[in-house]
């Protein structure tokens, strides 16, 4: 048997004439304890099974130590707790928190192997072949599949149809910092970069599509929002759908399509000279008003509006004047939604303005989810990666949405998530007959993980 030698002792300064001392003695321990609540989360939405369907393994089943859903599961997991690169893996492997959320505590078929994948293997899954298969590259995406996963995660999430939904559209840049395929210089953004599509329904997820940057901010959006109305009236047949974007999408494509299906929309709408002008005396208004009070003012105007070349008809224009300081604020969008159901400044102050929202999103997967990682040399494989990290949202939505429902963390960010509820201490002990994880008595946030973890448990049933 090996020696089994006492762990060094490191001694600090005193306190109250106790010495402080530490050592490497306290057997296994794990920083992620609370990544449990995934799990759960998991059992709850299913989501891991299903993520794992949309890809094809063409590896001999006889071989395989690494079920794709153990590979799919461990980067989305690790996503989810904070760990966004794949060497990452090469300690996570041994981690028995994740052995017990993925459900593989030993390796079935290597006994020189650990239980989870490290990163060459995750990066082969990663670098996945355009076309067929490759010796070292079986496994690959279909696109379809995938796409189509977040919509339905959409609407498992309702118990009955709503009478109506908001479709949030939005672009925005994954800056990129080496030669990346696809990478092309964007103007406005000022950098090499991606021009990602993202559509949210809420909160939720429902359309995270790579694209480069050479391209119009609307490019593709029509067949995305095709797709996705297609799959949502299929189940819910009657409800009501509304548009909703900035003015990069006002395009002609994109409206008559809306006009043609009955689906709604209201788009920003770029300011011209021939905008302006029609609500001059508004812009004057609303000057006076703000010199007199020294604070802002505004004043809205309907207007019939078509453009001399682009639409193919006239539409109705929302006019927002505005007057802050010793500025105007003009600001114009359009819409195919009836003065009935939205009056004029409730349409723009209301509805329009709430679209911020979708920004707010696209910043939490981006920043506290890693959506922005996309490093990888292949298009396929950035478009792959920003589909792992929109996993990651959608379990850590699920996550706020049925666990923490009622909680001081109900609106909570996915990072704030992780740092109070996830990134637990315990010592983790293996038995024959169980997984222990021994958490802090100390440890604030008990209440909200207790509360997380009946009412995913009830979810889950």
């Amino acid at each position: 048997m090996p020696t089994q030698c006492n762990a060094e002792q490191l001694q600090f300064s005193c306190v109250e004439r106790r010495r402080v001392v530490a050592a490497f003695d306290g057997g296994t321990v794990s920083s992620d304890a609370g990544a449990l609540l995934l799990g759960k989360c998991d059992e709850a939405i299913g989501l891991i099974d299903r993520l794992a369907g949309g890809f094809v393994d063409s590896r001999d089943p006889n071989l395989i130590e690494h079920t794709v859903r153990t590979l799919i599961g461990q980067r989305v997991f690790a996503m989810a707790l904070g760990y966004e690169d794949l060497n990452d893996h090469d300690s996570l492997r041994h981690d028995p928190v994740f052995g017990a959320l993925l459900g593989k505590l030993e390796p079935k078929r290597r006994g020189d192997c650990a239980a989870l994948a490290g990163k060459s293997t995750l990066n082969r899954l990663e670098l996945h072949a355009a076309q067929g298969i490759s010796r070292y590259h079986k496994i690959r995406p279909d696109t379809q599949a995938i796409e189509g996963l977040w919509v339905d995660l959409y609407l498992d999430a309702h118990h009955e149809a709503p009478s109506e939904i908001v479709l949030d559209l939005d672009a925005t840049d994954d800056p990129l910092h080496g030669h990346q395929e696809g990478r092309f210089f964007h103007g406005y953004y000022d950098g090499y970069c991606y021009l990602p599509l993202y559509i949210f329904a809420g909160e939720h997820l429902l359309c995270a599509k790579l694209r480069r940057s050479n391209i119009d901010g609307a490019a593709g959006a029509r067949e995305e929002v095709e797709r996705i109305v297609a799959q949502i009236r299929q189940r819910w047949g009657a409800v009501k759908i509304i548009l909703r974007a900035d003015s990069g999408f006002c395009r002609e494509e994109l409206m008559s399509w809306c006009e043609q299906n009955a689906v709604d929309y209201v788009f920003g709408l770029a300011r011209n000279a021939r905008l302006v002008r029609s609500i001059g005396a508004e812009l004057q208004a609303a000057a006076a008003e703000s010199r007199e009070t020294q604070q802002s003012a505004r004043r809205f105007k309907e207007l019939v509006y078509r453009t001399r070349k682009s639409w193919c008809r006239a539409r109705r224009v929302v006019a927002k004047a505005e007057q802050t300081g010793d500025k105007a604020n003009p600001r114009f969008i359009v819409t195919s939604v009836s003065m009935r159901q939205w009056p004029t400044r409730a349409l723009y102050e209301e509805f329009y303005c709430a679209r911020g929202e979708c920004e707010n999103r696209i910043k939490e997967a981006q920043l506290d989810l890693f959506a922005d990682r996309l490093s990888t040399a292949t298009f396929r494989a950035n478009q792959l990666r920003l589909w792992l990290s929109s996993a990651a949202y959608v379990l850590m939505h699920a996550l706020r949405r049925i666990g923490l429902a009622g909680t001081a963390l109900a609106r909570a960010c996915a990072n704030t998530i992780r740092l109070r509820l996830l990134k637990i201490g315990a010592v983790v002990t293996v038995s024959v007959r169980r997984v222990k994880l021994a958490m802090s008595e100390a440890c604030a946030t008990q209440r909200e993980f207790i509360a997380a973890f009946h009412a995913l448990s009830a979810a889950a049933r």
